[in-house]
């Protein structure tokens, strides 16, 4: 039951906060094979639009020229969808500097493998790597058939959190008489903001593997 409600909690805040993120001016998008930024729209996206190394490079780039402060060290956030992650790591090609090994990463070496513990898949052009299956993707591309994933590079200040009481699980009145059955949930008041658009890009793109 406490597994339950734990997911459920953190689901349903990821799905607000992230609503929050889609709401961000700044985009870099795949369609029809070139790169557009603050162009167009998720309709540009065809079935082969992936995600490439160039979109991500371009966001850290970006975000650099906008004086945007990294999350962790010189590094920015780059949040994807597993279906994004599957593409990025199989780029090959001349014209693409490829995706880090594990060995780069700090593999064998327990000093420096935290990120890997706590859900990171890998640093790379300028960015540190979270997949999340809850990140937003509809059929809203080229043809309203293709499903178009969202895909996030921060760095401080893009989201600013104000709480007026922190979510906690709540144990309701029991009704029943011989005290058997007692509701139990979770509770908070909280909201989100954009705090800064130049510390934020959202980056749309298609993928490869079969969804309906």
């Amino acid at each position: 039951l406490a597994n339950i409600i734990a997911y459920n909690l953190a689901d349903s805040i990821d799905v607000v906060a992230e609503t929050t993120l889609r709401g961000g001016t700044n985009v870099i998008r795949e369609a029809g094979g070139s790169l557009t930024v603050n162009t167009g729209g998720s309709v540009n996206v065809t079935a082969t639009d992936y995600a490439r190394s160039r979109d991500f490079r371009t966001a850290v780039a970006k975000l650099r020229g906008n004086k945007a402060v990294p999350r962790r060290g010189s590094l920015f956030y780059a949040a994807v969808h597993p279906d994004v992650s599957m593409d990025l790591r199989a780029e090959t090609g001349s014209t693409v500097a490829g995706w880090r090994s594990p060995q780069e990463y700090g593999f064998g070496d327990l000093s420096k493998s935290e990120g890997i513990w706590a859900g990171e898949i890998g640093q790379y052009e300028g960015a540190y790597f979270v997949e999340s299956p809850r990140l937003y993707s509809a059929k809203d591309g080229a043809g309203g058939t293709v499903r178009v994933y969202r895909s996030y590079v921060a760095g401080n200040q893009a989201l600013a959190q104000a709480v007026a009481e922190e979510p906690h699980v709540v144990i309701g009145p029991s009704v029943d008489k011989l005290q058997r059955f007692r509701p139990i949930g979770w509770y908070g008041v909280l909201g989100f903001a954009i705090y800064r658009q130049a510390s934020l890009f959202r980056v749309e793109t298609a993928a490869s593997i079969p969804i309906p």
